[in-house]
């Protein structure tokens, strides 16, 4: 893009911002630049990522995560397993109130976790699905109780289903409770304007007012990352979210602001169809020969250099090298262009035709030209269809596709990671790859506390599914935040949330 042109797209950013959001800021107003729109604001019908970002401001959860992954108190204050592991007793924090002026105890609980279970539109079943009763044991006291252990759930209810909403406002709207979400937040809706802006204030009865030093939160979607940064520069935003690499060096120089960053918890992987219709019949869905030389055709490492300034972590696995869930037994494999040739000369020998979507974004068509001429070199013809989000998990759930590059956003507990996309029956699973020995390992990692015990779990697991290969994990991003220097209090974090507390303008 020359110059000439990103200013002009950069100016018609500017002119197409609300005039709230293009008037100087108040004091403790603050304008966050998003890189699209956040998606449905009720947390049983959330699917976006950065539906998460606002919920962070909006919805409080019954458990939070720490900067260093560590399940911390939100709206309970403390949780105990029982000996058996097949209860959950959480106590509540007093003195809570949701927007409306409805109190926050154990019955609200109550209510919530089961409009996530039974509600017809509610896509939290799933994770929920081991609860099979809450029971109020004392104002503010309530009990979890499940089918069997199931070790994941504190990592769901520092999730979406652990957010609590207005019993009354959830019955009073039904499926319709996204446009006017009621939650007991730091902050509440005044003000949404689809693919245009979002607007929170500051909640005075929120229970911990004294760590919000703000008045105000305007999310603003701006998808183009150079329009992002101008914005941020101009001082019309002073957060903008997923600051591309090759603009870090730009932002580290300029004094007018900072650069915040923090490794995730998510990752980007390819995604095989290896069972799903008549494409899984191909031989390359087919192979898991052929699956291994693509593998050892990519060089990570490279990869990272040439398209992130080696900003980000390569990795073969779906959690941190750093986790202890990581499978130490299986390190990221460096590339072996001549094993991967042997590879497909016993698969049948011949170019290997392939076909993979990636979605529009700049930088992921980079990724995928990348890898495109990197497998070329081992005799794979990969062919790149460009498509959005949306029309990519309609074609891959249908089965109507070879390969799809795609994003997770990362969950703290491991099965958020790796059952999602894995286990026989995990919504994620487009290509329904079914291994049953992989599967029971899955399960029964799911019902393990122990974390020594379960990461052997998780080890064998990994044997499986690294051998197989139904899909390829490619690397973690960071995290990038480009911020106004006048920003203080905003703690990078490694799940890609914007949470609010502390966060304050100086003059």
């Amino acid at each position: 893009m020359s110059k000439r042109i990103a200013a002009a797209l950069a100016i018609a950013a500017v002119a197409a911002l609300p005039a709230a959001a293009l008037a100087p800021a108040r004091a403790q107003a603050l304008r966050i630049a998003l890189e699209d729109d956040v998606g449905q604001l009720d947390p049983a019908t959330s699917t976006a990522f950065l539906g998460r970002v606002v919920f962070a401001s909006l919805c409080d959860k019954l458990i939070d995560v720490s900067l260093d992954l560590q399940y911390i108190p939100q709206l309970a204050t403390k949780w105990e397993w029982s000996a058996d592991k097949l209860a959950l007793d959480m106590t509540l924090r007093q003195g809570v109130v949701f927007h409306d002026g409805e109190k926050l105890d154990a019955e609200a609980v109550k209510l919530n976790i089961e409009r996530y279970k039974t509600a017809p539109f509610s896509l939290r079943k799933s994770e929920l699905q081991p609860v099979k009763a809450v029971e109020v044991l004392e104002p503010y006291k309530v009990r979890l109780v499940l089918e069997q252990p199931y070790a994941p759930l504190l990592g769901v209810l520092s999730d979406r289903a652990g957010m609590m909403v207005s019993p009354r406002a959830a019955a009073e709207a039904g499926d319709k409770f996204a446009l006017k979400p009621i939650c007991a937040g730091p902050f509440r809706l005044i003000e949404r304007v689809a693919n245009d802006r979002i607007v929170l204030e500051r909640f005075p009865q929120y229970w911990d007012a004294g760590a919000i030093r703000l008045d105000r939160i305007s999310y603003l979607p701006i998808p183009d990352t150079t329009i992002r940064l101008f914005n941020l520069l101009s001082g019309n935003v002073e957060i903008v979210d997923r600051v591309a690499a090759t603009d870090l060096d730009k932002l580290r120089a300029d004094p007018r602001v900072k650069l915040l960053s923090a490794t995730s918890i998510g990752y980007y992987n390819i995604v095989f169809n290896t069972g799903n219709g008549e494409l899984a019949q191909k031989p390359f869905g087919k192979s898991a020969k052929l699956r291994e030389a693509f593998e050892l055709a990519i060089d990570r490492d490279t990869l990272n250099q040439v398209v992130f300034n080696g900003e980000f972590v390569p990795n073969n696995q779906p959690v941190l090298p750093d986790s202890p869930y990581y499978a130490k037994t299986r390190p990221m494999p460096k590339r072996d262009l001549a094993r991967a040739k042997a590879l497909v000369a016993e698969a049948g020998g011949g170019r290997v035709a392939v076909r993979m979507y990636a979605g529009p974004d700049s930088t992921i068509q980079r990724v995928a030209q990348v890898i495109q001429l990197m497998v070329a070199d081992a005799g794979f013809d990969l062919t790149l269809d460009t498509v959005d989000g949306s029309t990519m998990v309609s074609n891959t759930s249908k089965g109507n596709y070879e390969a799809a590059f795609a994003i997770w956003s990362g969950r703290v507990d491991p099965d958020g990671n790796i059952g999602v996309w894995l286990s026989c029956n995990g919504f994620l699973n487009w290509g329904k790859y079914c291994d049953k020995t992989l599967d029971d390992l899955l399960t029964r990692a799911r019902t393990v506390i122990d974390v020594k015990e379960r990461a052997e779990l998780y080890r064998q697991a990994a044997e499986i599914y690294l051998d197989f290969r139904p899909q390829l994990f490619l690397y973690h991003p960071k995290w990038f935040w480009g911020v106004t220097a006048k920003l203080e209090g905003f703690r990078p974090h490694p799940d890609g949330l914007i949470r609010p507390q502390g966060i304050k303008l100086t003059k």
